[in-house]
């Protein structure tokens, strides 16, 4: 059965078949020698992802913030945070990028602002039953004298959900208690985000990708989950704060908003959601481009697992007339290289999950260091940690700043061309022989499969995927007729009788002899 069919992305639906870049600015590259990674650094370092194939690049959150969560409590919607530097900087940035034909996505963060956010500091101010406070989700506590919090909700980087006021109240924030909650109900948010959106639409940005867009609307009853304990990030239970009904009237009127602009301009949901048909409600003709796709990200190392995945996600997609997205990794999550086992293993699965993923029909998100093959960094010093979950937990999880290290460009010793002089988190030494200047021209690294094959992916038509036979432990599959990929998730080595000339492997052999090693995929032409 045909799956993933659809129409190639054209300059008119460009993210149909993408390939997206995720820079996590502060990581990326310092121009200014604070140790913090900044726009002009980014600026700088765009041909390279011109290089590497990619045909747009999604920023992370560079708005005015206090910091508490890198950035993603926002107190200023429409500037740019001075570590990272001006507007002007992030117009000369949108303008080259445009100049080398890459579109650019920025992060907006609708869930929740900071704490140093106008607003709240006006709802702090005001009181209770004033109208400021109605932005927000304030509310009186459980207990004799309201000392308890209205319910038993977590927050996501660990502890309650709630923080009390000076006055008594308890204003709810699902992640830290420098970021809370919106009230999407409230008439003066829409609007307000509205004219946000348009102030980056007027400067020219290709589209935007939405934090926690599944969560912006909570049951109106605020109900206890009955769970007492932390929900994980990667959650996927039906709680009365994830995945509400209501929320889809926000993106239709964002849709609208975006189809008012010239030129393809488009909405990704950053949304987890119980099942692929629920996700893929965001993605309805009416609603957003794109939904972030982390089931294969979620996946076992398993065929099974992988394919149960690929049709589920096809199937929910071709429902709506979407495409669907893959994502093996983020800011947010360990790297695939040590996910999938560390060390050779996992350094092995990555390169074969990769390439399994820019063969499937629909568009890729790739994240910073990805093509470079960089593990999460697991022994970063105590004293250095800056992810709110480390203190939220009791130290006793150390967050995702692993996987948020600086990326290594060039040169002996650390921070290997990050920028002038330090970097916020330390690059550990040995990533020397990772960095973009020590893979560029060999021809086995990850970064030189990375080019090869975005470039053959370019090549690919808008056919749909089609399963052939293939021996337990293996995952084969037909783009069309000139095109196969076959990748073995098994424990041994396995002989198959595929048809074809070899046009890339992700172990980067030059030839195929019809034997697939273990944790290997391959693609051929025939």
């Amino acid at each position: 059965m045909l799956r993933g069919a659809g129409v190639r992305g054209t300059a008119a639906d460009w993210w149909r078949d993408a390939v997206v870049y995720q820079v996590y600015v502060r990581s990326f590259a310092d121009a200014d020698g604070d140790g913090i990674g900044d726009l002009a650094g980014v600026r700088a370092r765009l041909p390279y992802l011109v290089e590497l194939g990619v045909d747009a690049v999604w920023l992370t959150p560079f708005y005015p913030s206090p910091m508490a969560d890198g950035g993603y409590d926002v107190a200023d919607y429409c500037d740019v945070d001075p570590m990272f530097g001006t507007l002007a900087d992030f117009d000369e940035l949108l303008a080259r990028a445009h100049s080398l034909g890459l579109k650019v996505i920025v992060d907006v963060v609708p869930n929740h602002t900071s704490d140093a956010h106008p607003w709240f500091a006006e709802a702090l101010e005001a009181g209770p039953g004033d109208p400021a406070r109605e932005r927000y989700l304030f509310r009186d506590g459980r207990g004799e004298k309201g000392e308890l919090p209205p319910n038993d909700w977590e927050s996501i980087f660990g502890g309650p959900a709630w923080t009390r006021v000076a006055d008594g109240q308890w204003y709810l924030h699902l992640f830290a208690p420098e970021q809370p909650d919106l009230n999407w109900r409230n008439p003066q948010i829409r609007a307000e985000f509205r004219k946000v959106l348009g102030f980056w639409l007027d400067r020219g940005v290709d589209g935007f990708r939405i934090d926690v867009a599944h969560g912006m609307i909570k049951h109106p009853d605020l109900p206890d989950t009955g769970l007492h304990q932390q929900i994980s990030l990667l959650g996927r239970a039906e709680l009365p704060y994830f995945d509400q009904d209501e929320v889809h009237g926000i993106y239709r009127e964002w849709r609208e908003l975006l189809d008012s602009y010239e030129g393809a301009r488009i909405g990704v949901a950053e949304a987890w959601a119980p099942t692929s048909s629920r996700l893929a409600r965001y993605v309805r003709p009416d609603e957003l481009h794109q939904a972030f796709n982390m089931a294969l990200l979620e996946s076992p190392w398993s065929a099974d697992g992988f394919r149960s995945v690929i049709d589920d996600s096809l199937a929910a997609n071709d429902a709506v007339g979407a495409t669907t997205t893959w994502v093996l990794g983020n800011h947010d999550v360990k790297r695939p290289v040590t996910r999938y086992g560390d060390g050779e293993t996992g350094l092995r699965r990555a390169r074969a999950a990769a390439l399994l993923s820019f063969a499937l029909p629909g568009s890729v998100y790739v994240y910073q260091g990805e093509e470079l093959g960089l593990p999460e960094v697991l022994d970063l010093p105590e004293e250095v940690l800056q992810d709110p979950v480390w203190e939220r937990s009791g130290r006793t999880d150390r967050g995702r700043d692993g996987c948020r290290v600086p990326i290594p460009w060039e040169g002996a010793d650390a921070p290997f061309g990050f920028g002038p002089a330090g970097s916020w988190l330390p690059v550990p030494p040995g990533w020397a022989r990772l960095s973009v200047e020590a893979q560029r021209d060999r021809g086995d690294s990850v970064l030189s499969t990375y080019r090869e094959a975005l470039a053959l992916r370019r090549e690919l038509g808008p056919d749909g995927l089609e399963w052939m036979d293939a021996p337990a432990g293996v995952l084969a599959f037909r783009r069309g007729p000139g095109f196969v990929c076959a990748l073995n998730l098994g424990s041994e080595p396995v002989s198959l009788n595929l048809p074809g000339r070899l046009l890339c492997r992700s172990d980067a052999g030059t030839d195929w002899s019809g034997v697939l090693p273990v944790d290997t995929a391959v693609w051929l032409a025939g």
